[in-house]
């Protein structure tokens, strides 16, 4: 609790608030009797210039002393707290309203006089105070001249020991009670308000912070999809930021999961190339080592026997390695098809031709069934011929005697459909999704290698082939009923009138 961000926060906030307060309570602790005497000056601006007009005090150098005597009664009657000085031209105090051991400064400074004469709109103007040696005070003061000549000045202190009793009571009593109750009550307010907007921007991170946890707990090996929980819209940055990171939790873990099915796809590749290289290999070396170690004793038929079984090892072999190279190269984007339009039919009917001889030692039928209204298509004729032999020979390796196979083709909007059919053993409906996967093997149904003929790269080769041209392989099957393979091609757009012209 003590170590949580949101206790650190509130201290913070607590230290702040405390440090805030102790500022504003000192400032207005400073600033009120500064306040008291600013308006003080200022409504006292004109009384000593009041007393020098109606009273000589100074006459020619001499000093008045009945009339000053008067004034000083008159001022301590009316008003108490007023002190009046009378000081020479260099500041020295000549006389005073106070007693004489009141007096603890016998010059006062002119330079705030100065400045007091010199502007009348100046703010407040602090002077030496006779009565108090640490102290200044408001004041007033006024210059009297004779014939010209700067006989001194009348210098009242507007703020008396008594009135600064008085000041010091009132500010221990009602101003600092209430300025101090005003400004605790703010800070109390803006400290829940902060408590409260802490919490709720603490639980939103407490909220991001569970699901980084929660991620870096889980065990990969459980699965899942690392999002946790979901949200709405997010609401502000937290929220938008929680969102992303379980959005990228969640790409984590399917790139793991997509990684280990990989893993698993490269180690069932190793084992499947072992096996399916070692055969030909070994009957290859077998029937070599056979006509090294006895070619006196064997015969010429026996010597083009063994030769024809070892070259039909060798193209077996070479066949395997093509195929994984091309299908690594399309994998790779190494290849991309050139498309150009040409006749789909044309190509099925010449394709046929390649495998009638095939059909005719298995006693197979193998129709090809196209329309005069299939249009020519857009894509590599290379690549399409090539899917096409991988799927009427994967159907002949799976078809059995007696069998049918059928290369179809349909026109539909602006596509041709193709489909390749046949009557063999067909797929299990539980193995139908993994039969396009990358050497998938299946010991029971159509997918390629069954018969132990290779690793099952033909179909992956056509289903990559289709994609490539933005269409999909689909397989549909049925045990010992037959397996149905589709996929379509985009038709070529003729300009309008072409195809009449061509008939013509």
């Amino acid at each position: 609790m003590l170590h949580s961000l949101y206790f650190k926060l509130v201290l913070v906030l607590f230290l702040l608030f405390i440090m805030v307060g102790a500022v504003l309570l000192s400032v207005a602790l400073y600033t009120a009797p500064m306040y008291q005497q600013e308006v003080s000056q200022q409504l006292n601006r004109d009384l000593a210039n009041y007393i020098v007009k109606e009273h000589v005090l100074i006459e020619d150098g001499r000093v008045r002393q009945d009339n000053l005597e008067a004034l000083f009664h008159n001022v301590m009657i009316i008003n108490p707290s007023l002190e009046l000085y009378l000081l020479d031209p260099e500041g020295r105090v000549v006389a005073h309203s106070l007693p004489p051991e009141r007096i603890e400064r016998r010059r006062v400074s002119l330079q705030p006089i100065r400045r007091f004469l010199a502007d009348e709109a100046h703010g407040l103007i602090m002077g030496d105070d006779p009565g108090n040696q640490r102290r200044q005070n408001g004041f007033t003061v006024a210059p009297i001249d004779y014939q010209g000549d700067r006989q001194g000045y009348i210098y009242a202190i507007l703020g008396s020991e008594k009135i600064n009793h008085v000041t010091d009571v009132l500010q221990r009593s009602l101003i600092m009670k209430w300025s101090t109750v005003a400004i605790l009550g703010a800070l109390a307010l803006a400290f829940v308000a902060g408590l409260l907007l802490f919490f709720f921007l603490m639980r939103k991170l407490r909220v991001l912070s569970q699901a980084m946890q929660e991620f870096r707990q889980r065990n990969l090996e459980q699965g899942g999809d690392g999002s946790g929980r979901r949200q709405g819209r997010p609401l502000d940055e937290i929220d938008s930021m929680t969102g992303t990171f379980r959005e990228m939790a969640g790409r984590i873990q399917s790139q793991v999961n997509h990684l280990r099915e990989m893993e698993a796809l490269r180690r069932e590749l190793v084992a499947n190339v072992s096996h399916d290289l070692r055969t030909p290999l070994a009957s290859l070396s077998g029937f070599l080592e056979t006509l090294q170690l006895k070619s006196d004793e064997l015969s010429d038929s026996e010597r083009q026997t063994y030769l024809k079984i070892a070259w039909a090892n060798a193209q077996r072999l070479n066949a395997l390695v093509e195929e994984l190279f091309e299908l690594a190269k399309l994998e790779a984007n190494e290849v991309q098809p050139l498309r150009e339009p040409f006749s789909l039919a044309e190509l099925a009917f010449d394709l046929s031709h390649q495998f009638q001889l095939r059909a005719r030692e298995r006693d197979i039928r193998f129709d090809v069934v196209a329309d005069e209204t299939v249009p020519q298509v857009s894509a590599d004729v290379g690549m399409i011929e090539r899917v096409l032999a991988n799927l009427i020979d994967n159907s002949f390796k799976h078809t059995p005697e007696h069998g049918r196979i059928r290369l179809q083709l349909s026109a539909r909007d602006n596509n041709v459909d193709v489909s390749v059919s046949d009557t063999g053993c067909g797929i299990a409906e539980e193995e139908l999704p993994q039969v396009l996967q990358r050497y998938y093997r299946n010991g029971n149904g159509d997918a390629e290698g069954a018969s132990g003929s290779g690793l099952g790269l033909g179909l992956a080769i056509a289903s990559r082939i289709v994609e490539m041209h933005g269409s999909e392989l689909t397989v549909a099957s049925e045990l010992r009923r037959g397996t149905e393979f589709r996929f379509s091609l985009p038709a070529y757009p003729w300009p309008a009138g072409s195809c009449t012209a061509i008939a013509e």
